[in-house]
């Protein structure tokens, strides 16, 4: 048996709208681990939260639609994604920041 590798991609996600303060980071990370996939999640200044992950794509398309729809108590207006290079993301797990 052969086994196949899969290519390695890596996203930015800018998530604007009532974000912080209501449990975001904590949910991203959790879908981050629970999808294997490696990077961060922060707070920016300006109230919007930033989370970058390197993975699988299709993992990726997950983790953006799970980041769209959000935590209970957050209201999401905007999701920008951004394709990045995956040796960006340094990080060997995934991590809040």
């Amino acid at each position: 048996m052969r086994s196949v590798a899969v290519a390695e991609a890596a996203a930015q996600w800018l998530i604007t709208g009532e974000v912080q303060g209501v449990g975001f980071r904590w949910f991203a990370a959790r879908h981050g681990q629970s999808l294997g996939l490696r990077g961060w999640v922060r707070n920016l200044p300006d109230g919007r939260v930033e989370v970058t992950a390197a993975g699988e794509k299709a993992l990726l398309l997950e983790m953006g639609a799970r980041l769209q729809a959000g935590p209970r108590f957050a209201r999401v207006e905007q999701v920008e994604q951004s394709d990045i290079p995956h040796e960006d993301v340094k990080a060997k797990s995934f991590e809040i920041r």
